[in-house]
């Protein structure tokens, strides 16, 4: 993949650009689904916490004509009646598979029909200040960024299925070079800018930049291990209220749970799931499938706590010898194979200490890539935000029910990753890529 900064990109190169991102993009969808899966398995749903892999494929099909081709550039609608069955808020996950659903051959055609027609689009489109949604190629990026999470969401899905084991264990290349760094990293105290008013494909959570004063305070320089979760694991951490928050505690015991989603015990050790595969527990790697209130009971066991969102984007962007934000842990050069595990070429986190030319400049190690980190603060928009363009993206979402996460996962492609973006769900969920890293006052 390569990268460029659309707002300071002529027309003509990020038109390329644009066109050679959505072919990525939708090789990556259409080799989730119709190129492994035959139609019982797409149409099927493999748990109720997600929508059968058939209604992803549409979906995102039905969101770049809602907001490209009719929204941005007045198009006509190409198949009006089947709106309400792809809008996320209508229905809810566990009624789509009852709903009339495009089968995978209509799904497939219809997705073609309307990229075909944005690319035709760009051969006449201007990119001009005067419209928002056109400014910089925004509303591209936007649609962009929506399949590339939604192709993580099929990863999830993929995860959770029964049926036969069509993805790879990896890429086939040697493990990243790994360090042993300190446990610590320090962030001393002092403002730093939070958030951008810049990067022209932000959403609008990350909006506006903000400047935060925080007291010094100590960050894991990676996220927390497999290895380092199982002795909370085998010391009884999930038979001890002592460790857990009363929703936490509430939630461990109705729900029964007693290890991370996906860990199995034989009778002499602890095996995971992966994608169909049952494999040894990988001590090195860092920990996954965890929800928030696990994270929060592992924290408080070890004496620490999670890190707020502010001190996660503080130790991933400031740089005390410059005084400035990064955009990447690293800097501003794009993400690559050296830096972070990012884009779902590994299928799944590498161990804790890779990457050390991804290292931010307090010295913290796999901030974007590997594993989703949860924090410990309630999603909200930042100091005077604004919805742009629909609400249904951010602001519905703000409140107690749902926690940030930071940092984007193996399954995250570079395109959505970044020191601002924020992801955030509800404290119970496992199923996506998520572990945390841990922090304490200085």
């Amino acid at each position: 993949m390569t990268s460029l900064d659309p707002a300071t990109t002529d027309d003509d190169a990020l038109k390329d650009y644009v066109a050679d991102e959505l072919e990525r993009v939708r090789q990556r969808s259409l080799g989730l689904t119709t190129a492994i899966l035959d139609d019982d398995e797409l149409t099927r749903q493999h748990s109720v916490l997600m929508s059968p892999l058939v209604w992803d494929l549409a979906h995102v099909g039905n969101y770049e004509e809602l907001w490209l081709l009719r929204e941005t550039l007045g198009a006509e609608s190409i198949r009006p009646e089947i709106d309400p069955l792809y809008d996320a808020f209508e229905h809810p996950r566990a009624e789509r598979p009852s709903l009339p659903l495009l089968s995978p051959r209509e799904s497939v055609a219809y997705v073609d029909t309307v990229r075909q027609k944005v690319l035709d689009s760009l051969e006449t489109v201007r990119l001009e200040r005067s419209k928002p949604l056109l400014e910089s190629g925004f509303v591209y990026g936007m649609v962009l960024q929506h399949e590339h999470q939604h192709d993580e969401t099929m990863l999830a899905t993929h995860q959770l299925r029964r049926g036969r084991v069509v993805l790879p264990v990896g890429d086939g290349e040697p493990a990243p070079r790994a360090i042993h760094p300190p446990d610590e990293v320090l962030v001393p105290t002092g403002e730093f800018t939070m958030g951008t008013s810049t990067d022209p494909w932000a959403y609008d959570n990350e909006r506006p930049a903000h400047r935060v004063s925080l007291p010094a305070f100590w960050i894991d320089t990676t996220p927390v291990s497999v290895g380092a979760y199982r002795a909370f694991v085998e010391a009884g951490g999930y038979d001890r209220s002592q460790w857990w928050s009363e929703r936490g505690w509430t939630w461990r015991c109705e729900s029964g749970r007693r290890a991370p989603a996906f860990w199995v015990r034989d009778e002499q050790s602890w095996l995971r799931r992966r994608f169909g595969r049952v494999e040894p527990l990988p001590d090195e790697e860092p920990v996954q499938h965890v929800c928030w209130f696990e994270a929060d009971a592992y924290a408080r066991w070890a004496g620490r706590r999670l890190p707020s969102e502010a001190e996660w984007e503080k130790a991933a962007s400031w740089d005390p010898d410059t005084g400035r934000s990064r955009r990447f842990p690293w800097g501003e050069d794009p993400q690559t194979a050296q830096r972070a595990n990012l884009g779902q070429r590994r299928y799944g986190p590498t161990p804790v200490g890779s990457f050390p030319g991804g290292a931010s400049a307090v010295g913290a190690l796999q901030l974007l890539g590997d594993v989703w980190e949860w924090t410990s603060t309630t999603f909200a928009g930042h100091p005077g935000f604004c919805t742009f363009p629909y609400a249904e993206y951010s602001e519905v979402f703000f409140g107690s029910d749902h926690k940030v996460l930071r940092g984007g996962s193996w399954a995250t492609d570079p395109l959505a990753a970044r020191n601002t973006f924020r992801n955030w769900d509800h404290p119970i969920r496992r199923q996506i890529f998520v572990g945390f890293r841990t922090a304490r006052d200085a």
